[in-house]
């Protein structure tokens, strides 16, 4: 891909620009300059990469009291419309793409165990954490980024955490890395096979937004980016979606779309790590969880088909689903360890993780 192909026509930035300012009433104001009142710490990132996307901070403000309604209930909500979806003790819940999109950070605070949310519309990447010592118990968007990716601040001491390095990356807790949540990103539609009962936030946000269309225009399928990245690999297209994982200084990419129409699992080595990668084109989900039980037994896993949401067996008999949770067998109630991996477009995985390998390539 030409480096012409990275930056869009003028014309495009500031008319996504001025939709998403003129969106934000109630909003921050003034976009935040990212060489002043910001030097009393060092990045972390390349200051000179780090951009300001526009609205300015808390100019796309976050949702800090969600609604939630029953996913068999809800209405407006499409099957083909995405959501992240993880589960918080007992109660699986969902956060429509489509709210996300005008929004980007959602902060929910189920029995005081508050945990963040957060989609970056321009990578396509979901990620959720809980505060990692506690202190910041919410986060809003700064309006900066880096790798045309979100950049957070804590609400408690003001610090910066990019959203796919899942750490602090400026302030006062600048290394610290986030303690995550393990989100699925699926289809509205396969949450419905998978969860009925899931809740699901709903567009009772506070805000009035458009939440049936789409901000961006034709982004999430051009070749085009909003805002330059540091390396660009023309070896998928750069909307792909991908799930990676990243161990050290590497990191290895699976395409959602090669899955296949039936759910498929590949017992994988990566890092060091025997994994497992589990996934379904048509369903357009995937994870990735570590094979390896605390007790240092390695498994080995086949899928399972059109029993959602049992998703996957082992060579002991166990049942699993997707969020990695033995459902049957003799080791029912037992958890996979989460992996670091995540899902986004391939452009922003190999700009933060350069050189990964790619699994279908």
């Amino acid at each position: 891909m030409s480096g012409q192909n990275l930056l869009p026509q003028l014309s495009t930035v500031v008319a996504v620009c001025l939709l998403l300012i003129g969106g934000c009433g109630g909003g921050g104001g003034a976009a935040e300059g990212v060489s002043t009142g910001m030097t009393e710490f060092a990045w972390l990132i390349p200051a000179g990469e780090v951009v300001d996307g526009g609205p300015g901070k808390d100019g796309i403000p976050a949702i800090d009291e969600p609604k939630f309604d029953n996913a068999d209930t809800i209405e407006k909500l499409n099957a083909s419309e995405f959501v992240v979806v993880l589960r918080d003790g007992n109660t699986v819940k969902a956060y429509p793409h489509d709210i996300l999109d005008w929004h980007e950070v959602v902060n929910d605070s189920p029995a005081n165990n508050p945990f963040t949310v957060s989609y970056c519309p321009l990578t396509g990447s979901a990620v959720a954490w809980r505060d990692s010592n506690g202190s910041s118990r919410s986060f809003g968007g700064s309006g900066l980024l880096y790798n045309s990716n979100l950049i957070l601040y804590d609400r408690a001491t003001d610090s910066r955490w990019s959203q796919m390095l899942q750490k602090s990356v400026w302030g006062a807790r600048a290394d610290e890395v986030t303690n995550n949540v393990q989100v699925i990103e699926m289809l509205f539609g396969t949450l419905l096979e998978m969860y009925p009962s899931a809740q699901v936030m709903t567009r009772d946000t506070g805000w009035e937004r458009n939440y049936g269309i789409y901000p961006y225009g034709s982004y999430r399928t051009e070749e085009d980016l909003l805002f330059p990245v540091s390396q660009v690999d023309g070896r998928l297209h750069p909307k792909t979606r991908v799930i990676g994982i990243r161990s050290g200084a590497g990191s290895k990419v699976y395409q959602i779309d090669s899955f296949g129409p039936t759910t498929m699992t590949m017992n994988d080595q990566f890092g060091g790590q025997s994994i497992v990668v589990i996934g379904n084109s048509t369903r357009n989900f995937a994870a990735i969880y570590s094979r390896v039980l605390v007790d240092g037994t390695v498994l080995t896993f086949s899928p399972i088909q059109n029993d959602l949401p049992k998703i996957m067996s082992d060579d002991e008999g166990n049942v699993w689903d997707v969020f990695g949770s033995a459902v049957s067998g003799p080791r029912a109630g037992q958890q996979l360890e989460m992996t670091s991996s995540s899902t986004s477009y391939w452009f922003a995985w190999a700009a933060f993780f350069p050189n990964a390998e790619i699994y279908f390539n």
